[in-house]
Formats: C-alpha cells, sequence, structure tokens
C-alpha cells in the first residue's frame, strides 16, 4: 500500500538515484529532507511533487559548489607522497557531516582523477586542461536536466520501491524501447555520441541514408540540424544528446539538413550542408549472429556453430499489423540454424551471455525450435491462476547436440529458455549462474489509457505475474545453475536478482506435465571430467581464472591507494602478471600445447540490469531507460595496466572505437570451452549408441569408427 512505510522506501530509492555514492548532499541537507521522508505517499496522492522537485534543487546547487570546488583545487596540484586513500564505493558511507567533509572527499576523488592521469603519462597541464573540462562537462549535463527527466526519476523511485521491475518509461525512453525490441527506428542511420560538446558521429548503419549519401564519415561532427528543405538551421553544439537525436530522427521520407563539421577539421574549419531523407533503419546490431568454430580433438575436428543472440526482441506492431516478414528473433534464429546445417556443423551453442531478456513469446518459440512443441514455462497471476506457455508442435529445426552458454547478465527470457532446456534434457546448460529473475512484467502505455494523440505520458512497466520452470521450480533469487559451472566473475549480493532488497521470495508450484527429449543427467558427470581435465592444462584458461580471482580482489577492496609509489607498483605488478600471462600463452601455442584459443568472438563482463522478459498482452519486457543519469560514480579499478584515467568522451570517437575493436579481438576463452565440451559431448554420443539413445533419443546417430 502507499502509506508512510512505502513513503520511506520512495524517499530512499529517490535519494539514492540523485547521490547514490553520497558526493554532494551533506548530513545537514538529509536532515533536511526527512521531514518528507513519511510524506511523500500523501504527496502523489496529492499529486504535489513540491517535495522531490526541492530536493533536486538543492541537488543541482551542491553539484555546482562541489564542482566549483573540484575546479578551484586543479589549480595548486597535489602531493603523492602521503599515505591516504580514496573510497570509490560509498554507497555504504556515511553522509558527509557538512561542506568541509564532502569537499575533502571531492579532494580525494579529484587527486584520484589527477593520479590516473598522471600515471597514463599526461604532463601536467593536459591533465589541469582535461579534469577541468570534465567537470564542466558533469554540471552542464546535471543543468541540462529538465521537469521531464526529474519526475521520470522520482517516478521510478516510486515504481522500483514497490519491486525492482517495476518502472516508469517517459516518452523518450518508452520510444527506445520499442526500437530495441523491433530493432529498427526511422532516421538517417548513424549511431552518434558525444565529443566534448559535439554531437560526432560513431557508427554508420550500412544501407542507411547516411551510408548512401557518401558523404559522411566516422568522427564527423553535426553542429545543426534543419528540418525539411528549408527549415531553420539549430545549432546544437552542447546539446544533450537525446535532444540533438529528436530533431535528427522523424518519420520515414521526410527530410532533416545536417550542418557537418568534418573529422580532420579543427573547431574553425570550413562546415558542410547535407540533406538525408530518413528511411526505416535496421539495426543489425543487436540481432541474431552466427559463427563457426572448429574443434580438434585428436584425430577429428568437429565444427560448432554458435548462436550468439543479445535479447529476445520482437516487432509487436508489425505482428499486431499483420506484416509476414515482422522482426523476430526466433525466424532469425530459425535462418541461422538452417544455415548452420547447409554449414554441416556438428552441434549448435547457444550464447546467452549478457542477455537481459525481452519477450516472452519469443522465449517460448525459440525453445520450440529446439524441442518440437510442448510446454516451455508456467506463469502464474496475482490471482493465482497458472497458465503454461507452449510451444507449438513443430518439427525441431535443429535436433542434433545443443548446448547454452549463459552468465550473471543472463536474465528473464534467457533464464526461460536455458531452464525449459535442462529441464527438458535437450542442451547442455554451461558458465555461470544467471541473473534470477522470475517475474513478468506488462507495459501499459499511459497515452493509451488518456487517448492522447501523441506521445506525452510515456508507459508504465509493471510486474504482473511470477515465471516457474515446467519442474516447478523458480529462476527467482537462484536463477539457472549450469550443468558445468565456470568462475564466478561477478558476486551475487553485487549483482543480480538477489542484489535488490526487495526483490520477492522463491517459491515453487506443481510441475506441468512435460516428456523429456533425453537424459543428459548421464553424461554431464563425462563432460566434467574432460573439463577438468583440459582445463588443468590449459594455459589461456588458468590465466582466465587468474584474470578473474585479481579483479574480484581488486573490487572487494572498495579503496585506491593515492600515493604514487604505491599505484606504480600496483601497476608494475600488474603488468609483470599480464607479460607473464601472454608468455606462457605463447610457449604454449608454440609448443603446440592444446591453448583452446582460436576463435576471437568478444567476452563481455556482466553489467547493466537485466531487459526484464515480460509482456503477455503487446509487447516486452523493458530494460533500463530512465532517461540521463544523476550520478557518476567511478567504477571499480580493475585494470591498472590499461587505464588511460580518460572517460569515453575524452578520448575523441577514433580512440574509443579502436580501443573496443581491441576488446572485442582477444580470445574468449569462455566461449571456446563451452564449444569444447560441446565437442566431447559429441564424440561421446557417436561412439556409444546406447549413450546416444539417452542423451538423444530423437536423432541417434552410428558409432564413428
Amino acid at each position: 500500500p502507499l502509506d508512510d512505510a512505502m513513503s520511506a522506501r520512495i524517499y530512499q530509492s529517490y535519494l539514492d538515484a540523485l547521490d547514490g555514492d553520497k558526493l554532494f548532499f551533506t548530513q545537514a541537507d538529509i536532515d533536511k529532507f526527512d521531514a518528507w521522508k513519511d510524506t511523500l505517499d500523501d504527496a502523489i496522492y496529492d499529486q504535489d511533487l513540491t517535495a522531490p522537485y526541492a530536493m533536486f534543487n538543492i541537488y543541482e546547487q551542491r553539484v555546482g559548489e562541489r564542482v566549483a570546488h573540484a575546479r578551484a583545487l586543479l589549480t595548486k596540484g597535489f602531493d603523492f607522497s602521503s599515505d591516504e586513500t580514496y573510497d570509490y564505493d560509498r554507497s555504504k558511507a556515511a553522509w558527509p557531516k557538512d561542506d568541509a567533509e564532502a569537499n575533502d572527499q571531492w579532494r580525494k576523488r579529484v587527486k584520484n582523477d589527477w593520479l590516473r592521469l598522471k600515471l597514463a603519462g599526461k604532463a601536467d597541464k593536459d591533465i589541469r586542461d582535461t579534469l577541468d573540462k570534465r567537470y564542466a562537462n558533469y554540471l552542464d549535463r546535471v543543468r541540462q536536466l529538465n521537469s521531464e527527466d526529474v519526475f521520470q526519476t522520482f517516478m521510478n523511485a516510486y515504481a522500483s520501491s514497490i519491486e525492482p521491475h517495476t518502472n516508469y518509461l517517459g516518452p523518450r525512453a518508452s520510444e527506445n524501447f520499442d526500437i530495441s525490441m523491433r530493432l529498427s527506428l526511422e532516421g538517417i542511420g548513424a549511431v552518434l555520441q558525444r565529443d566534448d560538446d559535439y554531437i560526432a558521429i560513431r557508427e554508420i548503419v550500412p544501407g542507411g541514408p547516411a551510408a548512401l549519401s557518401g558523404k559522411l564519415k566516422v568522427g564527423d561532427r553535426i553542429v545543426g540540424v534543419g528540418q525539411g528543405e528549408s527549415g531553420p538551421m539549430l545549432d546544437i553544439i552542447g546539446w544533450r544528446i537525446d535532444d540533438a537525436v529528436e530533431k535528427i530522427r522523424g518519420p520515414k521520407d521526410t527530410t532533416v539538413r545536417l550542418e557537418v563539421l568534418p573529422a580532420d577539421a579543427g573547431p574553425d574549419g570550413k562546415h558542410f550542408t547535407l540533406a538525408l531523407v530518413r528511411k526505416k533503419v535496421s539495426i543489425e546490431e543487436q540481432a541474431a549472429k552466427k559463427s563457426i568454430i572448429e574443434v580438434k580433438q585428436g584425430e577429428q575436428t568437429r565444427r560448432i556453430g554458435v548462436i550468439s543472440l543479445p535479447t529476445f526482441y520482437q516487432d509487436f506492431d508489425a505482428r499486431r499489423r499483420g506484416e509476414r516478414d515482422y522482426k523476430s528473433a526466433t525466424r532469425d534464429v530459425a535462418r541461422l540454424l538452417g544455415e548452420l546445417k547447409a554449414d554441416k556443423v556438428d552441434g549448435v551453442l547457444v550464447d546467452l551471455r549478457n542477455n537481459g531478456g525481452g519477450s516472452l513469446a519469443e522465449a517460448t518459440d525459440l525453445t520450440g525450435l529446439f524441442i518440437g512443441g510442448g510446454p516451455v514455462v508456467q506463469v502464474r497471476n496475482a490471482s493465482g491462476q497458472v497458465e503454461v506457455e507452449r510451444a507449438p508442435e513443430k518439427k525441431m529445426v535443429w535436433d542434433g547436440p545443443l548446448a547454452v552458454l549463459i552468465n550473471r547478465g543472463s536474465a528473464s527470457a534467457s533464464e526461460i529458455f536455458a531452464a525449459a532446456m535442462q529441464d527438458y534434457g535437450r542442451g547442455v546448460i554451461i558458465g555461470e549462474p544467471s541473473f534470477g529473475k522470475g517475474t513478468v512484467q506488462n507495459l501499459v502505455d499511459l497515452d493509451d489509457v488518456a487517448h492522447n494523440e501523441k506521445p506525452t505520458f510515456g508507459e508504465v512497466k509493471m510486474t504482473i505475474a511470477q515465471f516457474f520452470r515446467i519442474n516447478g521450480g523458480s529462476t527467482q533469487l537462484r536463477g539457472v545453475t549450469p550443468d558445468i559451472s565456470f568462475p564466478l566473475t561477478v558476486d551475487a549480493k553485487d549483482f543480480g536478482e538477489s542484489s535488490y532488497d526487495n526483490a520477492l521470495p522463491w517459491t515453487s508450484i506443481a510441475a506441468a506435465k512435460y516428456v523429456p527429449t533425453g537424459q543428459l543427467k548421464t553424461i554431464v558427470p563425462l563432460l566434467e571430467q574432460r573439463h577438468a581435465a583440459r582445463v588443468a592444462h590449459n594455459v589461456p584458461w588458468q590465466n582466465f581464472e587468474a584474470d578473474v580471482a585479481d579483479a574480484r580482489t581488486l573490487r572487494a577492496r572498495k579503496t585506491i591507494s593515492l600515493n604514487e609509489t604505491v599505484r606504480r607498483q600496483q601497476r608494475d605488478e600488474q603488468e609483470a602478471k599480464r607479460k607473464a600471462r601472454e608468455a606462457a600463452t605463447k610457449a604454449a601455442e608454440d609448443g603446440g600445447a592444446d591453448a583452446a584459443a582460436a576463435d576471437k568472438t568478444s567476452t563481455a563482463a556482466a553489467t547493466g540490469k537485466p531487459a526484464d522478459g515480460a509482456g503477455q498482452a503487446g509487447k516486452g519486457g523493458t530494460g533500463d531507460a530512465a532517461g540521463p543519469t544523476l550520478t557518476d560514480a567511478d567504477d571499480a579499478p580493475v585494470d591498472l595496466t590499461s587505464d588511460d584515467g580518460l572517460q569515453p568522451d575524452e578520448r575523441g570517437v577514433s580512440k574509443e572505437i579502436a580501443r573496443e575493436k581491441e576488446a572485442k579481438q582477444r580470445r574468449d576463452v569462455i566461449l571456446n570451452e563451452a564449444a569444447h565440451i560441446l565437442a566431447d559431448e559429441i564424440d561421446l554420443v557417436r561412439a556409444d549408441v546406447k549413450l546416444a539413445q539417452q542423451v538423444l533419443p530423437h536423432a541417434v546417430r552410428a558409432p564413428l569408427d
């Protein structure tokens, strides 16, 4: 109920959204705010948001004061010989008692920022200029927040106080969610990012108007936008990126004019103007993709087809309109499976790492590609009624050996799919325990409720049900436990459903009636033995485990030294470890040892929140699209050797892209080992007909010679 107890939760959630790391407010501010702690419920009932707006106004004032202090510190320099430390995670700390204590915390923050750049080899003048611009930009971003941003932040504090996956999406956030689900938009086909005060082109989408013009390139800066053939050209230098995007996007077949400062031109360089006709642009970066990993084991080479699925997307509107070729994760995966069959792969590995979910219907239909029809997930609504969601009764698109790779970032719809594969005995689940989300959301379009013709109010994502595995268990809090576990890259208390104080508890219901497609439990112990034996002598894997252990140790510290000598020593130690591991890997490869590292597909750490696999009645789940962030906490210093001390918009577009490209080219030992495990399964079932009849009774194959 919306009462005083709920008011206190909303109050704390709103404070966390404004100043979660306790960098700006003082205890005196909190004492003043506490008068509203038990009255926000009344304010919501009365539609009086004076209190949250007043809190934001104080926040904006404090940001101005702290930034002014930080910029003043840059003129003085720092002594890096003292043995003080900086607490980069202050979420559990007490509020600064006064301005003096807050300013001292900022002194340490600025000192750390300076030291990072100094260790990266920057000169003092460059450091001073970089940080002065950084802090000024931070203040500008806060001052650009408008009443809609504040309203959305407060409404999200209210919604998430009910349960973690209930959210409010403003009109822009709602539009961005729709784009992420249908994987298309109407615009010019360019990915943009902030580059100091400019809006720069980060990527040009093939086949879009920007690409077809042949006149735009990565790094070009858009400094003006005009509508139609003759509308006024608006200067967008210094604009928020979402404001600029709103002007550049628009209905297909309409014209937008861009004033462009070329990438290689200085601030006073010559501009050019370009008119583009907006079109529907597909966002293929988030679509399902395939690749093939060849695993050599003895005299045999197994071809493992990999399906990488970033999200369970579906173009709901196109499907409702009856369009035959609407965008769908299931359709794309079915097509890719057909291509992999033509490529004569021996097994299929579905990579769901960091797939936060999406459409419940897609999770159900995708499961059907591998089981041929039957119960997939049970959904219990608020009234306690249970409905079994079934995959349509069709022939399996892929009936051969299957594995599913998950990590802590695999949530919701990903967990539905992985759990079904596990319960049916259809595929081996490999990786880390998943996120642990077991709830269903639906989106309510507030403009439909208000009968608005134009987007005005946005949408509310509401938790309407819980989902359960067909065996009766739940993924809530516990997630999906892999059959073969890999090292944990993050702690459950830091990331996952169990990190939320108000997450729903785990529970279970009766199992659905279903017939397993196989008995993988008979083969999992054999696969575990082979996996353990292989990685015990696999240098890249051992390096991966060591890297994970080092990263977890660094994250657990929560503090970092501000002594230059100590920091250099820490960096040098990490660098020595890195070089030793690289040398060991090279020696293993040169010596013919099993490096298990042929594939170079990227692997990402679990970050962000799930996309909430959801809606039964229309739109699927939603991600965190809550507008501009109101805090700017530092990340834990995991890799000191590659830390250049810069933020993405300070590196420049080309350098940032190069940095990301380098990261993507690193060996993906996780994916490679998962492919080896699937290759082990193929070897075992092809060599033993009796075992094959247990594991893959629908697709028994004769033993190999």
